[in-house]
């Protein structure tokens, strides 16, 4: 949340920094997990890195099973405010806005540290430690939100000096706040999740912040003093799912009697906090420095302009840099970055095609070109390519979880090799399992699969995960498809149990009749040549006619542009069915509800000269 980047509340008043007069001298460190890009010079850009080393030993020391962040970390170190100020969010530079000394910027691929190296104040890297504290927190899923906000607000004050190391220093603002205000109670607390008023409403933000400080620093405080462990009970209840309230009540104890401790706790004068030595596994011989050039640089800030949302100081750069470096690979990736968020879908996949094929060893270029060619029909060539991509992608980067996702969703959608659709999917849940629409990516590939039921468990369990309404509403939505067709499938089951069945009566009356009188019987239909796809899969859009169902199977006509495309199903319980921009009144039934329909369809070309056959329909509005 923006409200979290603020270090220092000094206002002022300054433009935009012009360029400097002569080229900067800029070098890059690289230590075990972070990169660290200066305008300063190499010894401080080494401190630098040291010091970020050592935050991450401190926090994993502390906070052993967590993990490092899949996406790089990348910290722009620059030397004074007036370079600062020429990368730091545009909405800070009118006059009378308060004052940074440093941001988190957390992206889908990427994290950005900016931090202004001359900064003041009794703790300049506040924000960072923060945020920091979130990252490595990030895929823990069962932990409630006032212990993910507690823990970052108690480390946020961390000190990492030469010697020594102080933990948990009291928030100076978080008691002013407490002692002004009344406290939530306890079970409120403990519920509040990301759709609450006390999480997004400013007065009751803070006081959800400030409390759930202060109750992470009350107990981490007693656990020390007292040798127990009530934080980690309290963890370990929550990851045997047990509710966050109930498990309060079994590690801390009575609620009212925490409550009534609590508040007196935050009325005290003065705060216990920890040091610890400054011993760190930081081996300062495995970073690598480099300078770079002017155009390196450039571009590096290009990026960062570009995700801070400064598009047009980042096009300036982006345009320097492609007049003198027209194969420049990073400025590639940047600018179908800002053509993708700006919404120019073929621009962005233009950008990041040319990128690709400047060899570009980023998982990045090669994530964003499968994803943006996903979309509409492939040539056999194309598909190719963006599998190749999305495989190049994954092999770079094992650690990013949205190729493994595209990967998931690319083969699901031409239904083939479902089982490695369904793993990749599962590595994406692993990597990210708060993540909601990767869950349900399985989901679908498990439906494809005739598994659903464990379609249907593997929603439930992402409804639990669910941060937003909306997120909420497309689970339950997609539950409620799922029960339907899991429901089609059984139904569909009897109906073809029942169907040989009656086949095999039909058989035997006419054998019968043909032994009494061959003249009497019928002159049988000709067979129907069934189709079976023997090709690529195709999307196209029109309107939907001649529909006919001998259930289960259907034929139907695509009409669009004056043409007309034959489409056949065997069985139409399996085809995939949805809806854009409305809402349908009662069930759908296929053999009645489609004629005349608008519609988007994907189908994939047959050994049959007759017909196509239908795999999904989107009907629009």
């Amino acid at each position: 949340m923006w409200k979290r980047i603020l270090l220092l509340a000094t206002l002022c008043s300054a433009a935009l920094a012009p360029a400097r007069d002569k080229p900067e001298n800029w070098v890059q460190v690289r230590s075990p997990h972070f990169v660290i890009v200066s305008n300063s010079n190499e010894k401080q850009a080494r401190h630098v890195a040291d010091q970020f080393e050592r935050m991450r030993s401190v926090f994993h020391k502390l906070l052993p099973k967590l993990q490092d962040p899949s996406a790089p970390i990348i910290v722009l170190a620059i030397k004074d405010e007036k370079d600062f100020r020429a990368l730091e969010p545009a909405a800070y530079l009118a006059k009378g806005q308060l004052k940074l000394a440093g941001l988190f910027l957390t992206t889908l691929d990427k994290n950005y540290v900016l931090m202004q190296l001359d900064a003041q104040g009794d703790h300049p890297y506040a924000t960072i430690y923060h945020e920091y504290t979130h990252l490595l927190v990030g895929k823990a899923d069962w932990m409630p939100l006032w212990m993910n906000e507690g823990l970052a607000e108690y480390y946020q004050n961390t000190d990492i000096r030469e010697k020594d190391i102080s933990l948990g220093e009291p928030s100076t603002e978080n008691v002013i706040l407490l002692r002004q205000n009344r406290m939530l109670p306890l079970a409120t607390l403990f519920t509040v999740d990301h759709t609450s008023p006390y999480y997004h409403e400013e007065n009751k933000g803070s006081i959800f912040y400030a409390e759930s400080w202060a109750l992470t620093h009350y107990i981490r405080v007693k656990d020390s003093q007292e040798n127990t462990h009530r934080l980690a009970d309290y963890a370990t209840l929550l990851m045997q799912n047990v509710d966050p309230v109930t498990a309060a009540t079994r590690a801390f104890g009575d609620l009212k009697q925490l409550q009534n401790a609590l508040e007196e706790y935050v009325r005290q004068n003065a705060f216990h906090y920890m040091k610890m030595a400054a011993a760190t596994d930081v081996d300062e011989s495995a970073f690598q420095t480099q300078t770079l050039s002017e155009l390196q640089a450039d571009a590096i800030r290009a990026d960062f302009l570009a995700y801070n949302e400064r598009t047009a100081d980042a096009h300036v750069l982006l345009d320097r840099i492609l007049q003198e470096d027209p194969k420049n690979v990073s400025a590639h990736e940047t600018s179908g970055y800002l053509a993708f968020r700006q919404g120019n879908l073929d621009e962005a996949r233009n950008w990041f095609a040319k990128a690709v094929k400047l060899d570009s060893q980023s998982f990045l270029a090669h994530y964003y070109f499968a994803a943006m060619s996903m979309d509409g029909a492939l040539a056999p060539a194309d598909e190719a390519q963006v599998e190749n991509s999305l495989r190049a992608s994954i092999k770079l980067n094992p650690s990013f979880g949205p190729s493994y996702d595209a990967l998931c969703r690319f083969l699901g959608m031409r239904h083939r090799n479902l089982e490695e659709a369904r793993m990749m999917g599962l590595n994406a849940v692993e990597l990210e399992p708060t993540n909601i629409s990767y869950r349900l990516n399985v989901a679908n590939v498990l439906l494809m699969m005739e598994r659903g039921k464990d379609a249907e468990t593997v929603i439930r369990n992402a409804m639990h995960l669910a941060k937003t309404p909306q997120e909420t509403a497309t689970a339950e939505n997609f539950l409620l498809h799922t029960e339907e067709y899991v429901e089609a499938q059984d139904e569909r089951r009897k109906f073809n149990e029942e169907m040989k069945a009656g086949t095999a009566q039909v058989t035997a009356t006419s054998t019968v009749a043909e032994a009494a009188d061959v003249s009497a019987a019928p002159s049988p239909s000709p067979p129907r040549e069934e189709t079976v796809p023997d090709g690529p899969y195709h999307f196209m859009v029109g309107v939907l006619k001649d529909v006919h169902c001998n259930a289960p199977a259907m034929d139907l006509n695509l009409v669009s542009n004056g043409k007309t495309l034959g489409l056949h199903t065997g069985n139409y319980f399996k085809l995939s069915f949805s809806v854009l921009n409305f809402t349908l009144k009662g069930d759908l039934n296929p053999c009645v509800d489609l004629e005349g329909k608008p519609a988007k369809v994907e189908y994939a070309e047959s050994a049959s000269k007759h017909a196509a056959v239908v795999v999904a329909i989107e009907l629009h509005k």
